[in-house]
């Protein structure tokens, strides 16, 4: 029997979330795992490295490597290196040449790797092929787009004392700490082309599956890149939403319902198969089963959190829940 092709869709500490607890599904199932990761990231260690050196962003693409890696005790050290960061280190007394302050200070090693391996490469996807066969990859990492983007926000309230005030805000950081709420999302440029790579591995998917993860900066954005929409709406895979535990400081405001809705007015053709939620978090479970339905869907509840109260999935609870949804497509 062939690997059910799984095509996930993110970035950050959400896309590792479903990439952990998709691993956990075997040996259930025998999963074809690939990963396409946002490209927009402009804060931290990332952003300092586009800043300085162009190309993509490599944070959200390393962390989905780590959550790939193999069991092999040498790829998890290897893993373990990608996530190091480089602590600070005392600055130098003056006159004292022994060494420099800063300049590594905050980085993680995979960052630095995978911008090694672009420049050496010149091309992001074999990069990233090089860097999972580092790590023993169980799946592969594409980009959304071999560009990197900008993220950009129309924004009522961003300034607190003028909550009525709709402004730009710019940049995957700034939209992700915005004290006001989103009223529409764009990419810069406005239609990057996306990773072939990306298109033809939706193209051959059975299931499509988009977050959990931060909606305006993590999940929403594959959506705007015109080439992503269409294959994403023309493929014949099933889809299915993991929603999230809590509301971030960038959706603030918005209901679990609300979420829903925006994947649908940001792409009006979608059709969705399943919405995965937790019991807890949802609340109310009738106005989230509406907006399920508006998409094509069914709403699934079950305990998929962490039991200490963090809105953190827990990989096991949430592949316990994918495997019966996951296989039903057998």
């Amino acid at each position: 029997m062939t690997a059910i092709r799984v095509v996930t869709f993110g970035g950050g500490h959400g896309l590792s979330a479903s990439l952990r607890a998709l691993r956990r599904c075997a040996p259930e199932l025998d999963l074809d795992l690939t990963a396409v990761v946002t490209v927009g990231d402009d804060g931290g260690s990332s952003g300092r490295l586009r800043a300085e050196r162009g190309g993509l962003p490599p944070g959200d693409l390393r962390q989905a490597l780590v959550a790939l890696a193999g069991d092999h005790p040498a790829t998890q050290r290897s893993a373990g290196l990608f996530q190091h960061r480089f602590a600070a280190v005392p600055t130098p007394a003056p006159g004292d040449r022994s060494g420099t302050a800063g300049g590594l200070t905050g980085h993680a090693v995979g960052n630095l790797v995978l911008c090694g391996l672009m420049d050496l490469l010149g091309d992001p996807v074999a990069a990233l092929e090089h860097a999972g066969a580092m790590l023993g990859t169980v799946g592969r990492v594409l980009p959304m787009s071999c560009e990197p983007v900008g993220i950009e926000a129309r924004v009522r309230g961003a300034d607190p004392g003028r909550p009525a005030e709709v402004s730009i805000v710019s940049g995957q950081h700034q939209v992700a700490v915005t004290a006001g709420r989103v009223e529409s999302l764009r990419l810069n440029p406005e239609a990057p082309e996306a990773c072939p790579e990306a298109l033809a591995a939706i193209g051959a998917a059975d299931w499509l599956l988009f977050g959990p993860g931060s909606w305006y900066t993590s999940v929403l954005p594959h959506l705007l890149v015109p080439e992503l929409a269409a294959a994403i709406a023309e493929s014949p895979a099933r889809r299915l939403v993991t929603l999230n535990l809590a509301a971030e400081k960038e959706t603030f405001g918005l209901s679990v319902a609300d979420h829903l809705a925006e994947l649908r007015w940001y792409l009006p053709k979608l059709r969705v198969d399943c919405v995965l939620g937790d019991v807890k978090a949802v609340g109310d479970p009738e106005p989230v089963e509406r907006a399920a339905e508006s998409l094509g869907a069914r709403l699934i509840l079950a305990p998929v959190a962490v039991n200490d109260g963090t809105p953190c999935h827990d990989s096991a609870a949430l592949a316990a829940a994918l495997v019966p949804v996951l296989g039903a497509a057998r």
